[in-house]
């Protein structure tokens, strides 16, 4: 229909695109990557990126400063620049093969020393993109092998030990910041699905909410159309079986099919524009209440019954409106089948109640003179009367009585 609402979209990042880490970014939105594609790098990434090779290059020549001052072969410090350089150039692709580049850097690790400062990086990129198996299994190598490589390059400036202690604590920190910004990232991601299963949570609410009201409109549709429309069969029937009739009654009979299929069609119209806009039955025209019933029983004496109203509600317009507008219903409902049921018998409705006591609402018409046809859907109206008192918090009962009379008494909370 189209007054529904469409399921809520997920959020965009696109505003704020540069500010995200692609990966982050393509698990906060996996719909910005089109499938089978790489996420893109962002302006944060290259920024990101670049930094972390300018921080390896820079280590880098440090370390081939302290090479000068070493005792080394010049092939040896060549073969080491050189192995260097290219893990430096590897710190562009640590986004791509984290694992693998991870896994490369512990050989390089120990044949160079000016790729210390690119191997720290991919340590610390496995670390945020990769879960702790991979980088417990990595990190513990390195670590195992970091007393074995100051055995092989001792530091000319400092002791064995206080070396490899410095060059572990490194090692652990690295591995820490990486995984803490991992589980920085996992918690924006949750909150991410937990802020969409509310959205999705809040739909599905409102969309039975909506589907409740437009339940209770069909309700309306039943109650007020069943009512014009038995005005029509009544006075169409004493039309076509009174052809002889006087014509003041032809008239009035004509005028009251008039005004009701008017009303009839007006009704249906205004529920159907109510459907369509997907809005609630407080929609368009007001809905009657309690102060409107003597309207209803005039408007029924006019179409020819006999109806006594008996209310004893001294301030009608005090009922609550939703408690008023369930007790016009029902009497309504129970005129229109009096009229089908027992047409020519007299039909007595009271109203008693005060604030506190709650409000009665009884419709009795005694037993018709001779056998009426049976009408299609006899019952429906009835069913729909009951569940429109207990959604109230009231009661409703109805049934024949000793002396083929029909009552239909009902009960609604006024507090």
């Amino acid at each position: 229909m189209s007054g529904d609402k469409a399921a809520p979209a997920p959020q965009t990042y696109r505003e704020r695109r540069w500010l995200f880490p692609s990966a982050l970014l393509h698990e906060l939105d996996p719909d910005s990557v089109p499938e089978g594609r790489r996420p893109r790098r962002t302006a944060r990434d290259w920024v990101v990126d670049f930094s972390a090779f300018l921080l390896a290059v820079v280590v880098g020549l440090a370390s081939a400063q302290s090479l000068s001052h070493a005792d080394l072969p010049a092939g040896v410090a060549t073969a080491d620049q050189v192995t260097g350089a290219l893990a430096c150039a590897a710190v562009w692709a640590r986004r791509r093969w984290p694992v693998g580049l991870a896994v490369a850097m512990i050989p390089t690790g120990l044949v160079s020393s000016t790729a210390g400062g690119a191997a720290m990086i991919v340590l610390f990129t496995l670390a945020v993109h990769r879960p702790f198996r991979y980088v417990g299994w990595i990190g513990g190598i390195n670590l195992a092998l970091v007393p074995f490589y100051f055995w092989l390059r001792p530091d000319p400036d400092l002791s064995w030990g206080g070396v490899v202690a410095f060059t572990g604590l490194l090692t652990v920190t690295v591995i820490g910041w990486g995984m803490f910004v991992r589980s920085k990232r996992q918690l924006m991601v949750s909150l991410r699905d937990r802020a969409r299963r509310a959205e999705t949570e809040a739909f599905l609410r409102a969309e039975r909410a909506q589907r409740l009201a437009r339940e209770s409109i069909a309700r309306e549709m039943h109650d007020v159309l069943a009512h014009r429309l038995t005005l029509l069969s009544v006075h169409a029937g004493a039309l076509e079986f009174r052809p002889d009739a006087p014509r003041e009654e032809i008239v009035r009979a004509a005028g009251v099919i008039r005004e009701s299929a008017h009303e009839a069609l007006q009704d249906l119209r205004e529920i159907i524009g109510v459907l369509r806009a997907g809005e609630g039955d407080e929609a368009g025209r007001p809905q009657p209440t309690l102060a409107a019933l003597d309207s209803l029983v005039s408007e029924s004496r006019e179409a020819g019954m006999k109806v006594v109203l008996d209310n004893r509600v001294t301030d009608p317009a005090g009922v609550p409106a939703s408690v008023g507008r369930t007790a016009y219903r029902i009497a309504q409902e129970a005129l229109t089948n009096a009229r089908k049921h027992a047409p020519g018998t007299e039909v007595t409705v009271t109203v008693t109640g005060a604030p506190g006591e709650g409000l009665t609402v009884t419709v009795r018409n005694p037993a018709p003179d001779g056998d009426v046809p049976s009408v299609p859907g006899s019952g429906q109206g009835l069913i729909g009367l009951t569940e429109r008192a207990i959604l109230a918090g009231g009661r409703l009962e109805h049934g024949p009585e000793d002396d083929g009379g029909f009552t239909v008494a009902a009960w609604l909370p006024w507090g």
